[in-house]
């Protein structure tokens, strides 16, 4: 193998790329990042068998050939050379690939490639196809809500259900459930149900940068994987096996107090309470509140800890319904205001000890609902 590329173009997929490396394997050639030459330019992949990311550079190839490196010390190595064409050349026979830029000359010792594992090609007229920047919200405002416990690994994936025109993404950590549904009109005609994991949604997330591009989705049947394909990268995962709650259920079909309010308003006023609240059990107040002769509707967001003292804060607010004071996990709060991208939000809640479902003002796309806590 004789390549040449441009040093940022090289840095830039392996930092791709590099992801899906697993400092942790039994296999010495997992640590190792593929370099292969393909069809005129140049492909790196890296797998740790759960998820394998796919990478393709442009590259003038005098030589075809393939090899696997060290991913940490050529990273290092690429990251560190001057802003100029990098030469790589391989010898095949003690698998020594000379990389050469500017004026500085370094050896690596590889793998053979052939002992990293084959990554699967996904068939083009099987799928469906999202532009990026629609996929990529859907991942941000639902990935968030899935476990990071492998206690119970399905909740740690995100449910992906797609049914004639309509796809819907959903996860829950079994206190929280996000769900967004989206119309695309490609979908006509495609049916498909998998759990993938949030890790990979988000590293997929993470290297789509193109929000006007186009992304493939791709279940091959009876594989257990995923395969998304984007121009110059391909990310593939396992599937997530078992059954997915049914999270259907425990969305709230009818409510007693509707409060609407200032997204940032009430964003910050969870910030202010987080800060007190962290440091104990993490629970918020809200006092909801409808508005009177005396007084307009108003939320008083408040915490309290032993160890930092108290907090309290009041956002004014459009209540209807019955006065009600609920509690809830103020960083689960924080956390599903910070992706509500619209002016105001609305918070239904029936009672203390029922779900509450926040919903941004004008878009029925999404819906989140957090279990409550003790008020004690």
């Amino acid at each position: 193998m004789k390549v040449t590329v441009p040093q940022q173009q090289l840095a830039h997929g392996l930092s791709v790329v590099s992801r899906a490396v697993s400092p942790r394997n039994t296999l010495p050639v997992l640590a190792n990042i593929l370099i292969a030459t393909d069809e005129g330019r140049l492909r790196l992949s890296a797998t740790n068998l759960e998820l394998g990311i796919t990478c393709w550079i442009n590259a003038r190839v005098d030589e075809e050939g393939s090899t696997t490196m060290p991913a940490r010390t050529f990273a290092d190595l690429v990251n560190a050379l001057p802003n100029d064409q990098v030469s790589m050349t391989l010898n095949a026979i003690n698998q020594t690939l000379t990389v050469r830029c500017g004026s500085s000359t370094t050896d690596i010792k590889g793998i053979d490639a052939q002992e990293f594992p084959p990554m699967p090609v996904p068939d083009p007229n099987d799928g469906v196809t999202v532009r990026v920047g629609d996929f990529k919200e859907m991942i941000q405002q639902v990935a968030f809500a899935a476990s990071t416990d492998d206690v119970r690994p399905v909740l740690t994936g995100v449910l992906v259900t797609i049914n004639g025109t309509d796809m819907t993404m959903a996860a829950t950590d079994g206190f929280r459930v996000s769900i967004r549904k989206a119309t695309i009109d490609n979908l006509r005609g495609y049916s498909a149900s998998a759990i993938i994991p949030a890790r990979a949604l988000t590293e997929l997330a993470r290297i789509a940068t193109e929000p006007e591009g186009l992304i493939s989705m791709t279940v091959p049947a009876g594989r257990g994987q995923v395969i998304f394909h984007m121009k110059d990268v391909e990310l593939v995962s396992q599937l997530i096996d078992g059954n997915f709650p049914d999270y259907k259920a425990i969305v709230p079909r009818s409510f007693k107090t509707r409060t609407i309010l200032s997204t940032a308003a009430l964003l910050k006023a969870c910030k202010q309470a987080e800060i007190i609240a962290r440091e104990g059990t993490n629970v918020a107040r809200l006092n909801i509140n409808p508005s009177d002769i005396a007084a307009p509707g108003h939320i008083e967001v408040s915490a309290q800890s032993e160890q930092t003292g108290s907090s309290e804060a009041m956002v004014d607010a459009t209540v209807d319904g019955v006065p009600l004071l609920i509690a809830f996990n103020v960083k689960f709060l924080r956390e599903v205001l910070e992706i509500i991208k619209t002016p105001n939000v609305v918070i239904e809640t029936n009672a203390a000890n029922s779900p509450g479902m926040v919903r941004p003002v004008g878009d029925e796309t999404f819906t989140h609902v957090i279990m409550p806590m003790h008020l004690g």
